[in-house]
């Protein structure tokens, strides 16, 4: 194991060493053909699955999660990385589009016009620390950079350096004997660093998963260099759930069971937890949640910075005139209790600011209401969110009205589902409008997260030679082409 007491910032020369074989790499990844990054893709995903003999224990050691929770996590992994290959192998998401000349063309005559996807170019990946293999050095933004052409250097989480070294020399190695060019891949670490990270001219994209406080920070430098860039923050949700009087009549237990387990999964500290649950006045389910509490021992946090943030943020909700605690405590060190806190609509609205924020740990709040206007009401308050979900029934009147109101303000909508389970697929949307994302358009998980590290290109009247394989005609790479609108698959 590498002990984490071992793991030195990286100084000034070293960085200055990576920014420049990374930048020196970008024109070699960009000629590369998919099924080459794909082959890269598979064998960083095979050289993990060998190795996760050496990678649990020590991310065990310093995240304080178990074993069996982050063997399942590096499977996540190291699956997102392999349906990553296969996105590239499959060729579609570079959306490669051809427009022949057509001088008859309707709004006057047409040139040739071949437009694709090429990759933007240096990407910086700020690991988080809350998923030490899927949202870290192999996680999910690596992967989608390095399958869009892009070089990339990962900040890694000063909650596992001694891990996030290890992973990037196993990824590095990986990379380098698939035939990766030099620059490829790189790890960094230091707080300052990712400070200077995002400035550098040679930074053409970033990439955020963490809290709100530093994720803007590091948006408002991104955006203020002189050429600003593209900037992909995941700044946080409180993920707010709302229960139907028919659901709360017709299941109460099942959704207190169903909420208890989600909030307290990974110890309350997912950015899909899901920090508010709506339930009628007259609902047993606030009762039904204490009880079921007893069944959910104090666990530990994944450091003393996070709890210490956690029980700072917990001390002035539990001081809060309007919000009564139904169970749980608040505790010294990294062991905390699930704690389950109670308020009303009316109260809740009268005090947004301070009550609806997020409290990354083992902590939500229950919110009655009196009528189905209350809980609309409710629904309208929000802003952004990654998630939203409904616990309802098929002859629920309301549902329609809180589908309504939450699309507009989240990135996925559950319906009788908890927030906490992101499936890596190809539908997934994770984002969300401000304050849950810096851009809604986009996904951090999913096939569709490649599309952050790309950009479109229109080439017109250049030569079939002189254009990039994917938009030749012909189609060399056999992939999808859109040719003069009708969309032709490969033989």
């Amino acid at each position: 194991m590498t002990p984490s007491s071992a793991v030195a910032d990286t100084d000034a020369a070293e960085l200055e060493r990576v920014l420049t074989a990374a930048y020196g790499s970008t024109a070699r990844l960009a000629a590369s053909p998919p099924t080459e990054r794909a082959g890269w893709l598979t064998a960083v995903a095979d050289t993990l699955d060998a190795a996760s003999n050496r990678l649990l224990p020590l991310a065990a050691q310093e995240s304080h999660l178990t074993e069996a929770r982050l063997a399942s996590e590096l499977a996540r992994t190291t699956f997102q990385l392999r349906l990553f290959g296969d996105t590239l192998r499959e060729g579609s998401f570079l959306q490669a589009t051809i427009d022949h000349p057509d001088p008859a063309w309707p709004m006057g005559p047409r040139p040739d016009l071949r437009r694709t996807l090429r990759p933007i170019g240096p990407v910086a990946v700020y690991a988080a620390s809350n998923f030490p293999f899927a949202f870290s050095v192999a996680g999910g933004d690596t992967a989608a950079a390095i399958a869009a052409g892009a070089p990339v250097v990962v900040k890694g989480s000063p909650g596992h350096p001694g891990l996030s070294q290890l992973t990037a020399e196993l990824v590095g190695r990986s990379l380098s004997n698939a035939g990766a060019p030099d620059g490829a891949f790189a790890l960094v670490l230091g707080f300052e660093i990712g400070r200077t990270l995002v400035q550098d001219p040679r930074i053409a994209a970033a990439s955020f998963t963490g809290s709100l406080a530093g994720g803007r920070a590091l948006y408002d430098l991104a955006v203020s260099r002189d050429h600003p860039i593209p900037f992909y923050g995941e700044l946080g949700s409180v993920n707010p759930a709302f229960v139907t009087p028919a659901a709360a009549s017709a299941r109460a237990e099942e959704v207190g069971a169903g909420f208890l387990a989600s909030v307290s999964l990974g110890v309350g500290q997912f950015c899909t937890k899901p920090g508010f649950l709506f339930v009628p006045e007259s609902s047993t389910i606030p009762t039904i949640v204490k009880r079921l509490s007893a069944d959910y021992p104090p666990a530990p946090m994944l450091n003393d910075h996070i709890s210490q943030g956690y029980v700072e943020r917990l001390v002035r909700l539990t001081g809060h005139p309007a919000v009564r605690r139904i169970t749980g405590d608040i505790a010294d060190g990294s062991q905390q209790a699930l704690t389950m806190l109670q308020t009303s609509t009316a109260e809740l609205l009268a005090d947004p600011h301070e009550l609806m924020v997020e409290c990354f740990g083992p902590t939500a709040i229950i919110v009655t209401y009196a009528n189905e206007d209350e809980l609309l009401a409710a629904a309208e308050a929000f802003d952004g969110q990654l998630t939203a979900s409904i616990q309802g029934e098929q002859e629920d009147t309301v549902g329609r009205s809180l589908v309504e109101l939450l699309t507009p303000v989240v990135g996925r909508l559950l319906w009788n589902g908890w927030p906490t389970g992101v499936s890596v697929t190809y539908a997934m949307q994770h984002g969300g409008p401000y304050p849950a994302t810096t851009a809604a358009g986009f996904t951090s998980v999913g096939t569709t997260s490649i599309e952050r590290f790309l950009r479109p290109v229109s080439y017109q009247g250049v030569p079939n030679s002189l254009l990039p394989p994917e938009v030749r005609d012909g189609n060399p790479w056999q992939i999808p082409q859109r040719v003069d609108g009708v969309l032709r698959l490969p033989s």
